[in-house]
């Protein structure tokens, strides 16, 4: 099938759905079929076809990919003719290694809008952006309409990015996939470094051919198995609900059973400091952040000793299910989540079951600072062994 196909029949099923998700607050129609069309172009001039369309007829106001066309020109092309959607109206600013594996940009995914300080919903172009598991249901955010994009299967990847959980809450809300990297390794505009880049996708594999694109890493050697871990259900802190915990701990009984992971007791239970303080003063201009540090400081000491006992840490990605549109109420969603924006270690949610109010859950995986290949090998076996 050629890109103009693929990416037509995803334009299509966008505008199906998407007045009753609200997923999107952009789609770009003329620029992404042009941009397959010259996918096109170039597979069959490699091929021996015909040549490449002209570019002269680029809409005005169409986003541009400056830097991407003369290295599709010449590298791989990986993700030839894939529809793929980017966080918020300037995704694009991101999405040059994307663009230039063959990837075609078919919109801008909705984030939260004004009035609120959480940020776990969505505003897209028709109204606010719905669970598509329940549409009285948030999806999550800030990466709202990512989620649901990949979730609704509109688009097989959508970027993100992770502050405090933007990534990881959306797909366990939704029953994707979700990848955070470690803090420093791709770019980043964050001042506070907590905020890093991400991807939503419907598996793993999905997840592990972005992180080859955006890094140029080869695809890495699989580790043996199974993989040590250490299971904790709150941090020590968290308090989060029972079947969220259930669902999660059934999620790594199954990877256990499957001879993927192997449980093992830390020499010290881990008990780290709630990250939220230290978390909003590092993101309040002016604030006092002595005690900030020394509380990021305890916990990175922590989890060193913790990655010295095991090579994954294990929780539930949400400390709840998803909430209704009138927001979380006193719980912070990202109980669970924020404690690894602050420590900087790559994070992956792996979809984990349904609770009884049909909303999926999701299940967290935590390794060591720049072992994102680990986490995506963990959750290609996951899938390969157990189904998504």
């Amino acid at each position: 099938m050629r890109a103009v196909d693929v990416v037509a029949a995803a334009l299509e099923r966008i505008d199906r759905a998407d007045p009753e998700l609200c997923a999107f607050v952009e789609v770009w129609h003329e620029e992404a079929l042009r941009r397959a069309g010259e996918v096109d172009a170039l597979l069959d001039r490699r091929s021996g076809g015909v040549p490449r369309t002209s570019d002269a007829d680029r809409p005005g106001n169409a986003p541009r990919t400056s830097g991407a066309d003369s290295f599709m020109e010449a590298g791989p092309l990986p993700l030839a003719g894939v529809p793929i959607a980017v966080k918020g109206r300037h995704g694009m600013r991101a999405a040059g290694p994307l663009v230039a594996a063959g990837g075609v940009v078919v919109g801008a995914t909705s984030v939260p809008g004004p009035g609120t300080e959480w940020q776990t919903w969505g505003l897209g172009a028709r109204g606010r952006t719905v669970n598509p598991w329940r549409a009285d249901r948030t999806p999550g955010g800030s990466s709202a309409g990512s989620a649901v994009a990949v979730a609704a299967g509109l688009v097989p990847l959508a970027t993100g990015s992770d502050g405090a959980g933007s990534v990881r809450i959306p797909a366990a809300w939704c029953g994707v996939v979700g990848l955070k990297a470690t803090a420093g390794r791709l770019p980043s505009a964050d001042r506070t470094g907590l905020a890093v880049p991400g991807v939503l996708t419907r598996s793993a594999s999905d997840a592990a051919r972005w992180w080859q694109v955006v890094t140029g890493e080869p695809e890495p050697v699989p580790p043996p198995l199974p993989i040590t871990a250490v299971w904790s259900p709150d941090l020590g802190f968290a308090g989060p609900d029972p079947e969220p915990v259930a669902l999660a701990r059934a999620a790594v009984e199954r990877l256990v059973a499957a001879g993927v992971v192997r449980l093992v007791r830390p020499r010290v239970p881990l008990r780290l400091t709630d990250p939220g303080p230290a978390w909003l003063a590092l993101r309040a201009p002016g604030a006092d952040l002595a005690g900030a540090h020394r509380d990021r400081a305890e916990n990175d000491r922590l989890l060193a000793g913790l990655f010295e006992d095991a090579e994954l840490l294990l929780t539930p990605t949400a400390p709840t299910a998803p909430h209704g549109h009138e927001g979380p109420g006193d719980r912070y969603s990202t109980s669970l989540t924020w404690a690894f924006n602050l420590s900087g270690h790559p994070a992956l949610s792996l979809p984990a079951g349904f609770g009884e109010d049909g909303c999926p859950a999701g299940l967290h995986l935590v390794a060591p600072h720049g072992r994102e290949a680990l986490l995506l090998a963990v959750a290609r076996d996951a899938e390969a062994r157990i189904g998504s």
